[in-house]
């Protein structure tokens, strides 16, 4: 048992982080405290967020290396392949890191510490949070370059059951190094409205970025069809991006002003009060690997409909989604039904089914488990490693292998120039986590 309690030193590392907001970030900080809880170190590397750079510290200890380095697009940094070395390097020899576990397929950090961390020796855990189709030029490129960063991961961790299946077929990794543990949502946070919003109105709630992928041009067909069925229908609208002028300009079109409000952004912490202000919520991505946002709705009470896509219908037991396919006219028949079932909904048991549904206690101790798989694993020397990259393709094998030999040959000049002695380690310090 003494050994099955090894505490792991562990190195989260993703461009998307706080400052900013969204599923990603989310999953990474709850995941962290919870595993500062089980008695694990916790530390995140990500890039600076505007003036915020250098070392920060959060709740419960949790360290954060917000690196010098700006965004480049989209949140990310840009590509550099070894840029990144020495600070990484420096990094995980100064926390003493057991295992490097990178966040997101997009995310250029992720990429790069795992393949320095790889070279290095160490052990490498990757979690993949996203779908990716197989046809775009976008997507095409994107599977190559996870193809080469997984050729080499200790083990893999997907969000759902549909992801694992499509990181698999993309990245040509053995299934069974791939393990599924959902997404959690912190109740605590996400409780319903003492009392139900009254009178006869129903209100539907959306709150996602308006981008193409988020479904927002299904909102445009969808809305005002549905406030011409339902005259007590309105529709709250938390969320920007590039489509929020399509929904404005269906509002001016329809005259649904007084019907249909747009709250721009939503900070996170803002997100219950407006989800507590009303009955369904409205998801209308067309992919999603997972959706928190279902999770913190169902939380707060509401009765759901979203787009039967990706992972979504694995997240909600039946009595609590009504799916429908990514189409107009079957989104407003959902829509319809809930509006039907509404009066059998009960936000307090709801919620409570939440609490036992997902746990972030329970996700921690699950990646605890993949963690001491991963630390299992045997080392191997940079010649096993590179007929893995071999096997990438014909072309894209020996580019990756000529990648990694560089890598290799600049981590040994790094060596003999700063040796890992000449780094100072950084003292650990433990904060008692009794108070939960």
């Amino acid at each position: 048992m003494g050994d099955q309690k090894k505490r792991h030193r562990i190195l989260m590392v993703s461009d998307f982080f706080y400052p900013n907001f969204g599923g990603v970030e989310n999953h990474i900080y709850y995941l962290s405290q919870c595993l500062l809880k089980l008695g694990h170190k916790v530390v995140v590397m990500t890039h600076a967020y505007g003036t915020r750079s250098g070392v920060r510290y959060m709740t419960g200890g949790l360290k954060v290396y917000y690196v010098p380095w700006k965004p480049f697009l989209m949140q990310n940094t840009l590509p550099t392949f070894y840029g990144t070395l020495p600070i990484i390097r420096t990094i995980l020899i100064r926390e003493k890191i057991s295992l490097v576990h990178g966040h997101q397929a997009f995310s250029t950090l992720c990429h790069e510490a795992l393949m320095h961390a790889r070279t290095m020796g160490y052990k490498v855990v990757f979690t993949d949070h996203s779908l990716y189709g197989f046809a775009d030029v976008g997507s095409i490129h994107m599977n190559k370059v996870l193809q080469f960063t997984l050729a080499d991961v200790s083990q893999a961790i997907c969000v759902s059951h549909t992801s694992k299946e499509n990181t698999v077929l993309r990245s040509g990794l053995p299934p069974e190094k791939v393990f599924v543990i959902p997404n959690a949502v912190d109740t605590a946070m996400f409780k319903p409205a003492p009392q139900r919003p009254s009178g006869n109105e129903i209100i539907i709630i959306v709150i996602s970025r308006l981008v193409y992928r988020k479904g927002a041009d299904l909102l445009v067909e969808v809305i005002p069809e549905v406030c011409r069925l339902y005259p007590n229908v309105r529709f709250i609208v938390g969320g920007d991006g590039p489509k929020r002028v399509r929904l404005e300009e269906m509002r001016e079109k329809h005259s649904l002003q007084d019907r249909v409000e747009m709250l721009g952004a939503v900070p996170h912490a803002q997100v219950r009060s407006v989800l507590i202000s009303g009955h369904i919520f409205l998801n209308s991505s067309l992919t999603e690997a997972f959706c928190i946002a279902i999770l913190e709705a169902a939380s707060c009470g509401l009765l759901t409909v979203s787009t039967r896509v990706g992972g979504v219908p694995e997240v909600l037991p039946d009595d609590m989604i009504v799916l429908a396919e990514p189409d107009p006219d079957d989104m407003v028949q959902a829509i319809k039904k809930a509006i039907s079932i509404l009066p059998k909904i009960d936000p307090q048991i709801m919620h409570n089914r939440m609490k036992e549904l997902y746990n972030w206690h329970d996700v921690a101790k699950r990646t605890e488990i993949v963690y001491d798989r991963a630390l299992k694993c045997s080392n191997q020397n940079l010649l096993e490693r590179l007929s893995r990259y071999l096997s990438c393709g014909a072309w894209a094998g020996k580019l990756f292998c000529l990648v990694m030999i560089i890598d290799f040959l600049l981590w040994r000049l790094l060596q003999m120039w700063q040796p890992a002695e000449n780094i100072e380690e950084v003292p650990d310090f433990t904060i008692s986590h009794d108070q939960d």
